[in-house]
């Protein structure tokens, strides 16, 4: 897949996600969508997401070649203990400053959210990228992860606007 579809896929897919939030866990109905809030959504995953992440497969299938069982969860271990930790604080971050934080609050609101959502990603990918990592060619992990995303992107949507 050309780099840029898989931004567009990424973009598309984070804004899906707050949709999904913002109708079925919040509840906002039509009249309630927050329109930019899906659009900040979109943004993030087509300049931050969709790049970091893409580029991220790349460089760990460098530094881990191979396909074999020990390989997917070498590569799920540094995704997971290496890669995750910080992706998901500079998310936070940037969700932030794009919600008009000043920095002060925005530290505040890392430190209020950072652990729960870790802990939750460890719940949910873990499992995910190990299969990921076993049968997935490169070329497609970045579309299936975030084909699982749509339920991520929805928590972090959600927890990143509460």
């Amino acid at each position: 897949r050309p780099p840029e579809r898989a931004v567009l896929v990424a973009g598309a897919l984070m804004g899906a996600g707050d949709v999904i939030a913002q109708q079925l866990v919040e509840r906002r109905g039509l009249q309630g969508h927050q329109g930019y809030r899906t659009a900040k959504m979109m943004a993030i995953g087509f300049c931050f997401v969709g790049p970091v992440v893409g580029g991220w497969y790349k460089i760990l299938d460098q530094l881990v070649p191979g396909a074999t069982k020990v390989v997917a969860v070498k590569k799920m271990v540094l995704d997971q203990g290496g890669f995750a930790p910080c992706f998901l604080g500079c998310f936070l971050a940037i969700t932030g400053a794009m919600n008009g934080l000043s920095v002060e609050e925005n530290w505040s609101k890392i430190q209020q959210d950072y652990t729960d959502a870790l802990l939750t990603n460890y719940c949910i990918w873990p499992p995910v990228q190990i299969a990921n990592f076993y049968f997935v060619p490169l070329q497609h992990r970045l579309a299936v992860v975030q084909c699982v995303a749509i339920v991520w992107n929805c928590y972090l949507s959600w927890k990143a606007n509460r």
